[in-house]
């Protein structure tokens, strides 16, 4: 089986000490990236939750709601659970370019930093 992934480098990588690490915790770089990752995800994980948590309710207490058709016999209950799917896996990629473009570049800044390469 073929991957993209480069051979493990042969260099060894020097350990940061636990003073090294809590100067990057409370470095501003470091807070950046924290604030780049929680202003991206807990809205997103508190809107999922509302999301989720309205269709779980419209399921036990709208259920004439629900059982409307929408065309033969798909009704909003069917409807609405596979938009549950849908929004998860957009959830899912919008995060992953997120972390790609935003996130990835300032860790690997840090972590080269900190094992010596910079």
């Amino acid at each position: 089986m073929a991957t993209d992934a480069p051979p493990p480098s042969k260099e060894t990588h020097k350990l940061p000490s636990p003073e090294e690490f809590t100067e990057v915790q409370e470095s501003a770089e470091f807070g950046e990236l924290r604030r780049s990752h929680r202003s991206f995800a807990f809205p997103l994980t508190i809107g999922f939750i509302a999301w989720y948590l309205l269709y779980v309710l419209l399921s036990n207490y709208a259920g004439d709601f629900m059982g409307t058709k929408v065309f033969g016999n798909i009704n909003v209950a069917l409807v609405l659970g596979l938009a549950q799917f849908l929004t998860t896996f957009l959830i899912a990629w919008w995060y992953s370019r997120h972390a790609a473009a935003k996130l990835d570049p300032k860790a690997e800044a840090i972590k080269t930093r900190m094992e010596g390469g910079a």
